[in-house]
């Protein structure tokens, strides 16, 4: 455990006393939170760039035909149905990760994944560039794993080198990185766009920015030798499979099922946007033959992430820090489910294309700020080897299931009856309830695993 000063706010640095005008942080923290702040920055920057490729590949391609006998309709649908493939891969994924990390300790886990995403960023680059046919759908399945496993690597790695008072008061800050590095890399992406860069160009800038966090990884992962903390960063993580942990711990089942539903509900509402931008793309395409509707449908999503991370930055700064100040877990926690209730209340009433996205803006804005905080805070209290493999399996797997789900719901509002954007909103209404109530059972047994270790710390 980090030794400070009997006055944390004695012998402060610059750095110190810089980030303790947005939190509370004790002397000789603000170095290290500020390394994982620009970590995760980076992490987010190459992410959005990948993601902003994404939406034309996928959007933008023909349904292969074997997929079009399945009733696959558009690309729309295409890519709600993704998910499955993405829940398909991760059942394989999560093992192989689980069994890397009993072997591996700290550094050579997360150094390795990062450099195996890495490598496999310049074969889609590279694959592109060769004008490889239908590689939308093989593009978006796996942008959904990189996403989801180095997002929840870096949060394993920060719950593993922080303690919970240590997390409770720096992670609000280290999200900022989060929160700013995703709209950045949407403003970046949207310019190469305009410029017309080619899309693989855009994928090996992606690769470079990833790798550089390895370095940062390196130097926050550095402890004095001979301490208790340096011990731990050298020893494998191993124990138990990832999904014997998630399935073992009603506290970590409850938040395996909280991703479920939220992540139902959000790709269900990613769903109504994309169907009414490729209506709008495909009408204009039909009035103009010269229309371009990869370029739009770019530079519509760009623009669209662009302002949800505008807004999640501004919520990451003012707002995410203060409820966890004043309202603890539960202010993060209930935030997300709140606002979704009020979009997809308003989208059953009316369901335009600015509508829809102002909606989404709102959602995803709570989501991408001070949801990501309460996902890093839930982790806390659990063990070394939850933090890594459970929450590997739970903000991957779990996670794709939730979308699973709505791609199964999206298939039967689509094809065997006609459910509407009015309906599938009402549908998410539905959802939203069942996840404020889970919400609520996560906060009571969060509470009660962190009163117990703190009376373990008092006892040992």
């Amino acid at each position: 455990m980090t030794q400070h000063d009997d006055n944390p706010r004695e012998a402060r640095g610059p750095l110190d006393r810089l980030l303790g005008l947005f939190s509370d942080v004790h002397a000789g923290e603000g170095a290290r939170a500020t390394m994982m702040l620009l970590n995760i920055f980076l992490i987010l920057l190459c992410y959005y760039i990948i993601k902003t490729v994404r939406e034309p590949l996928i959007l933008g391609d023909t349904v292969p035909g074997w997929l079009q006998r399945l009733g696959v309709k558009g690309p729309a649908e295409l890519s709600a149905y993704g998910a499955a493939g993405q829940a398909l891969v991760m059942m394989a994924y999560v093992p192989a990760y689980s069994w890397v990390a009993s072997r591996a300790n700290r550094m050579r886990l997360v150094g390795g994944v990062t450099a195996f995403f890495a490598a496999n960023i310049v074969l889609f680059a590279l694959a592109l560039q060769a004008g490889v046919p239908h590689l939308g759908l093989l593009f978006y399945i796996w942008v959904g794993l990189f996403n989801m496993s180095i997002v929840a690597q870096f949060w394993s790695y920060a719950n593993d080198i922080y303690t919970k008072d240590e997390g409770d008061r720096l992670f609000p800050i280290i999200a900022v990185g989060m929160t700013a590095g995703a709209p950045l890399g949407a403003w970046v992406a949207n310019r190469m766009f305009k410029a017309e860069l080619p899309m693989h160009a855009m994928l090996f800038v992606g690769a470079a920015l990833l790798l550089a966090t390895v370095g940062f990884y390196a130097f926050t992962g550095r402890d004095r030798p001979g301490t208790a903390r340096s011990a731990v960063a050298r020893a494998p993580i191993g124990g138990k499979s990832a999904f014997s942990l998630v399935f073992s711990s009603r506290y970590v089942a409850l938040i395996a099922v909280l991703a479920i539903l939220l992540n139902y509900v959000n790709q269900t509402g990613e769903y109504l946007l994309r169907s009414l931008v490729t209506q709008r793309a495909v009408a204009a395409l039909q009035a103009n033959p010269a229309f371009n509707d990869r370029a739009f449908i770019g530079q519509y999503m760009s623009g669209y992430f662009f302002w949800v991370n505008v807004a999640a930055v501004l919520l990451q700064v003012f707002v995410a820090r203060r409820l966890v100040k004043h309202l603890g877990l539960a202010g993060v926690l209930f935030a997300l489910p709140v606002i979704a209730l009020g979009a997809y209340a308003l989208i059953t009433v009316g369901a335009t294309l600015a509508l829809v996205r102002w909606a989404k803006t709102a959602e995803n804005a709570t989501d991408y700020s001070i949801m990501n905080t309460a996902k890093g805070l839930v982790w806390l209290p659990t063990s070394r080897e939850e933090k890594y493999k459970a929450k590997q399996a739970v903000d991957t797997f779990f996670v794709r299931l939730g979308d699973v789900a709505a791609a199964i719901v999206v298939f039967v509002g689509t094809t065997w009856v006609t459910l509407g954007i009015r309906g599938f909103a009402a549908l998410n209404v539905l959802a939203v309830l069942a996840w404020l109530a889970v919400a609520v059972l996560v906060v009571r047994l969060n509470r009660r695993l962190s009163c117990s270790g703190r009376a373990e710390m008092v006892e040992g």
